[in-house]
């Protein structure tokens, strides 16, 4: 197949690009090098079988050339970082939203042969996650308050009758409640993408990663997962900055597993116009993941729990992925402690400016962050 992947120059669209070039795909990569990611030059990870055109996906030129002759699209491009959204809205709807939508209107005016899109969803559109309380079943609280969260009551309670609810797998069809203009911008990506794949009869699929790690995440960015940026104040001698207790709970997915669903949903025809969770199914708290790192590489100094919080952060979302299991064979590979140790293998090898302090320091600014 001839396959483009936008955003094929960064840490999942890199991956993919390599797999899809391992089965026989012919592989084109759209990619501008988002100064934030890439520090101003290309990796030296880049796969030499496949084309590489370096343009922005909200230029019509590029996208043209790049579109040529493609058979499937895997729309992997975004500006990531939740909180970095909350206060460069403009360039988040720009890059996530209108770069959709370009992308889309490209397709459709051009009468693109297009056989099959794949678009790059999350789990932050979910806002939190699913919950159960005993007395009321399953619940979807909102956002905690500002003032629960100065009482430092982190937990979340059952939005009918306000006793203790625990957390629970999320499914695809929980209400979806995104609380970060990141969030919205991947709601609006996912949404566009199906509305016009069905309207089109273009096979569209929508997979909602959860918490993404693995090489090649940009370790200087302090805008990207929390293994990288753990990552990096390790390498740098610091300790990790834990908002709230650390307890808050996350479905840390290896990026060989988020490659895995790409493919399977790209072969198999049950996966059309469906949308799939993608992460483990297993809950791990972000103190867990600190701690993990911190004996992995050696560091001496244990994590800072800070006990502030930020605006629009949720407590625990964890992955329901039996739909994915049933109907396209879904299957994670492997263990955090072993996709963990390949992080720090690699990121022995790497350089990692910490930014995390400049960042937070950001967010307080705007009163995103509070202590």
């Amino acid at each position: 197949m001839r396959v483009l992947v936008t955003g094929g120059a960064g840490f999942i669209g890199s991956h993919l690009t390599d797999a899809l070039i391992r089965e026989g795909h012919r592989v084109r990569v759209l990619d501008s090098l988002e100064d934030q990611v890439h520090e101003g030059r290309k990796p030296d990870y880049l796969n030499a079988a496949a084309e590489y055109l370096w343009g922005d996906v909200r230029d019509r030129a590029s996208l043209r050339k790049a579109l040529k002759d493609v058979e499937v699209v895997f729309h992997e491009a975004a500006a990531v970082g939740v909180g970095q959204s909350m206060y460069q809205i403009e360039k988040y709807a720009s890059a996530n939203v209108l770069g959709t939508a370009v992308l889309l209107d490209t397709i459709v005016n051009d009468r693109l042969p297009i056989k099959k899109l794949l678009v790059a969803s999350s789990m932050s559109i979910y806002g939190e996650g699913q919950y159960r309380c005993a007395s009321c079943g399953p619940v979807y609280p909102a956002l905690r308050s500002d003032e629960q969260l100065k009482e430092r009551r982190w937990e979340m309670a059952c939005p009918r009758c306000r006793r203790p609810a625990a957390p629970e797998p999320t499914p695809e069809d929980k209400p979806l409640m995104p609380t970060s203009v990141y969030a919205v911008s991947k709601r609006d990506q996912e949404e566009l993408c199906l509305a016009v794949g069905w309207s089109y009869r273009i096979p569209t699929v929508a997979l909602r990663y959860f918490n993404v790690y693995g090489t090649r995440q940009a370790l200087s960015n302090p805008y990207t997962g929390v293994c990288a940026i753990f990552s990096a104040r390790i390498k740098n001698g610091h300790p990790p900055m834990i908002f709230e207790d650390g307890r808050q709970s996350r479905d840390f997915v290896h990026v060989s597993d988020i490659v895995q669903a790409n493919l399977l949903a790209m072969s198999r025809s049950e996966a059309d116009y469906q949308v799939f969770n993608v992460g483990t199914g297993r809950p791990t708290s972000i103190l867990q993941i600190a701690e993990a790192l911190g004996r992995l590489y050696g560091a001496k100094a244990a994590p800072a729990l800070t006990q502030k919080f930020r605006a629009g952060d949720i407590r625990h979302c964890v992955a329901d992925i039996s739909r994915m299991q049933r109907a396209l064979g879904f299957a994670p590979q492997g263990t955090l402690e072993e996709g963990l140790r390949e992080l720090v293998e690699w990121g022995r090898r790497q350089t990692a400016e910490d930014r995390v302090e400049a960042a937070a320091k950001e967010l307080e600014a705007y009163g995103l962050a509070q202590g």
